[in-house]
């Protein structure tokens, strides 16, 4: 990289926001330690995502039914669900035909703090995950914890959540996009996952991300650890 191009890219970074799939940095320590935007917070009774073009929080859709996300939701930035995501989760649920859903991967991060709004970082430490297969796309929600969090900074893996927390879990996402009436379901939760494998889906959601995106490679690192 020359000097000319640092210094643009110093400039361009104070002078305007990053996107947070793009412009953000998975985390120096990922996948044990990752970056996590949040789209949605536990009081929210619109579901936020983020606009994939402009990076700008947009209105997804308005929730339908009085069900609350139980956790904080969002993203890790520079990943995708492509192959290597996919082949992780055919594996693991024994099943085939099996694509990513060629969005970034999803995480649920738990925490005692209230926080109000959504659109802000933090510091997790992913625990697990949940096999989601939705539409017949592997859409993988990785479960975290906030970093030094005074009640759940100290579990290590999913094992140590209360099996109610993940039921609550498993049935906002089984229900969040059913409609009045809705007898067949398109959503199906395969497994839950510990941290180890976690990590994985970590691993190759970055390197799908690495392989997506080659023109924003250079700006993230070449292999997660």
């Amino acid at each position: 990289m020359s000097g000319q191009e640092s210094a643009d890219q110093r400039l361009n970074s104070l002078l305007f926001r990053a996107h947070p799939w793009h412009g953000v940095s998975i985390g120096d320590e990922a996948p044990e330690v990752v970056t996590a935007y949040i789209e949605i917070v536990p009081t929210d009774t619109v579901k936020y995502e983020v606009d994939k073009v402009t990076g700008f929080l947009k209105v997804d859709r308005p929730q339908r039914f009085s069900n609350l996300c139980p956790s904080y939701y969002g993203l890790v930035p520079q990943t995708y669900c492509g192959e290597r995501v996919a082949e992780l989760f055919a594996r693991r649920a024994s099943r085939k035909g099996i694509v990513g859903d060629r969005d970034p991967l999803d995480i649920c991060v738990l925490t005692e703090k209230t926080i109000p709004h959504s659109d802000i970082l933090l510091t997790a430490l992913p625990i697990g995950g949940l096999s989601m297969l939705d539409g017949g796309e592997a859409d993988d929600k990785i479960i975290a914890v906030m970093k030094d969090d005074a009640v759940y900074g100290g579990f290590t893996d999913i094992a140590n959540c209360p099996p109610t927390l993940i039921d609550r879990l498993q049935h906002y996402f089984l229900t969040y996009k059913q409609a009045p009436g809705t007898t067949q379901h398109k959503v199906e939760i395969t497994n839950v996952y510990g941290r180890a494998e976690a990590l994985k889906v970590i691993r190759a959601s970055h390197a799908d991300y690495r392989a997506q995106f080659p023109e924003l490679a250079s700006r993230c690192p070449k292999a997660l650890g």
